[in-house]
């Protein structure tokens, strides 16, 4: 009882104290109070970009995290070299344990996502959400850049939250963010980002499971198409109160 009464003390300070500061304040904040226990987890979308943006120029030390999943576009890849390039910085790219991924795909095949609902979200617990686990393990924060705007799944989140399943506070500094403030301070910075993102692809995960949108339709519309928009998310950001 002592330990919930403790974090929600927690949450309830940096709560408060998020009310009376911008994106950045609020970033440089929680990166000088957690100094070597918070991490980027960069999926390199747009988002993740303008955190990584802004996170270099407060504290270029910062741990930034991104997963390989081995289905990665070859445009994801390229926005990685860049972002190192660009900044002068090493991203830790986190891969998924081969001998889970070998039993998963010897079970079920190579496209078992397409097949139900259960074997997508079996693909991304091994391939996201394992190696996330093992590289926050000892952390007290990860930032990430979801915004209510992207999904109904997100609508209801929080600037800070405790994340039950990683154990430990999540901060997402962008959740009232609009794509085209987005997209501004990418133009404004000379921010490096995914090349997807000018062949209409709005939102970019695995190459089989993204795939360009129409003009109108929601922005994570084509992330696993073929699903109901309820179940659109990977399992990253679920469970978290």
């Amino acid at each position: 009882m002592q330990i919930l009464e403790q974090k929600q003390s927690l949450l309830d300070e940096l709560k408060t104290l998020a009310k009376d500061l911008d994106t950045e304040s609020l970033l440089a904040y929680f990166l000088n109070r957690f100094a070597g226990r918070i991490a980027l987890a960069s999926s390199m979308a747009a988002e993740d970009q303008v955190l990584t943006d802004m996170i270099v120029k407060i504290d270029p030390t910062t741990t930034i995290l991104t997963l390989d999943t081995g289905r990665l576009p070859q445009e994801t890849y390229d926005v990685i070299e860049a972002t190192q390039n660009r900044y002068g910085i090493k991203i830790r790219v986190l891969f998924p344990d081969y001998a889970q991924v070998e039993k998963m795909v010897a079970q079920h095949g190579p496209n078992l996502f397409f097949q139900s609902v259960h074997n997508r979200k079996l693909c991304c617990h091994i391939r996201k959400i394992e190696p996330l686990k093992r590289a926050l393990n000892g952390m007290d924060v990860w930032i990430c850049g979801l915004r209510k705007e992207q999904s109904v799944t997100r609508s209801t989140l929080e600037a800070i939250q405790w994340d039950e399943q990683f154990g430990l506070i999540k901060l997402s500094p962008l959740l009232n963010w609009s794509t085209e403030k987005v997209w501004d301070y990418i133009r404004k910075n000379n921010v490096p980002y995914n090349a997807l993102h000018d062949k209409g692809y709005p939102s970019i995960g695995c190459a089989p499971c993204t795939r360009a949108t129409a003009p109108g339709q929601d922005i994570r519309a084509g992330r696993w198409w073929w699903e109901q928009p309820e179940h659109k998310e990977c399992g990253l950001h679920w469970n978290n109160k």
